[in-house]
């Protein structure tokens, strides 16, 4: 599933299509997806788009009386096409814009989301989300006052949506390598210092995953807009076996929390 990054830079890739435009209609073909499409997002008509945002994983286009949220899932992915072009087994939804253009949500396994947040609410799948990891909100105070409320492995903890959003399975594993912090750690062993350093190095990994995500990204009109993960050179995560790239000793592999767990035991403490 993509991580923050990836939905970032999908975020980044329709904002310029979407953003200003009227949203005259949508066509939903299959109502059906991972929670049926709602009665107020199938009503929507000739609304203008006030603005293209992300929280967490969701997209949110903003109108004037609430927002469409956006999911992706584990398959879907998004386009922007020609009024007109004929729709596919898997294009579900089309958000018809007056541009002449539409933006085309495909997801084959329908594990993605159409949503509806109203002006004033927080949709449930959103209210209870922590600080966004790229924001002032994520700082070294609030991730230790967490910490120390938990006793499970320190991976986990940065992986609750409810600490801090969007830290998923793979720059998890990445941050804690370059702060030097084992992943089985308890939450609440970790110090102030490490925890500063843990902030930095997880805001630094995001950082650098969107910015390269940014520098290769296609129009979403004349790619097929999936997100995928972007080709980096990835220091710890799927190198299980492989040696450390910083002291030559053989990467652990381990599972925690259902999830592949890469780390030095020589490096990280």
């Amino acid at each position: 599933m993509p991580e923050l990054p990836e939905v970032e830079v999908s975020c980044l890739g329709i904002r310029p299509h979407l953003a200003g435009q009227m949203l005259r209609h949508v066509v939903v073909r299959q109502r059906q997806l991972r929670w049926p499409v709602p009665d107020e997002v199938m009503a929507l008509k000739d609304e203008p788009i006030q603005a293209v945002s992300r929280r967490a994983k969701y997209l949110l286009i903003e109108l004037a009386e609430g927002s469409v949220l956006l999911h992706l899932g584990m398959s879907g992915h998004l386009k922007v096409l020609p009024q007109g072009t004929p729709a596919g087994k898997h294009d579900h939804v089309d958000f018809v814009l007056g541009s002449g253009q539409l933006l085309r949500l495909n997801d084959t396994r329908r594990f993605g989301a159409v949503l509806w947040q109203s002006v004033g609410e927080a949709h449930a799948l959103l209210s209870q989300l922590g600080p966004e990891p790229l924001t002032e909100a994520f700082n070294t105070e609030l991730l230790w006052q967490q910490c120390q409320k938990r006793g499970s492995a320190m991976k986990l903890v940065l992986m609750d949506n409810k600490v801090v959003v969007g830290v998923g399975n793979i720059y998890a594993n990445e941050a804690l390598f370059k702060a030097g912090i084992l992943p089985t750690r308890p939450a609440k062993s970790l110090s102030v210092t490490e925890c500063e350093r843990l902030v930095q190095e997880v805001k630094q990994t995001l950082a650098q995953a969107i910015a390269q995500g940014g520098t290769t990204l296609r129009d979403f009109s004349q790619s097929d807009g999936k997100p995928g993960y972007f080709k980096q050179e990835l220091l710890v995560y799927g190198r299980g076996a492989q040696p450390c790239v910083r002291c030559g000793e053989l990467l652990q592999e381990i599972r925690l929390g259902q999830r592949s767990t890469v780390f030095c035991q020589s490096c990280q403490l």
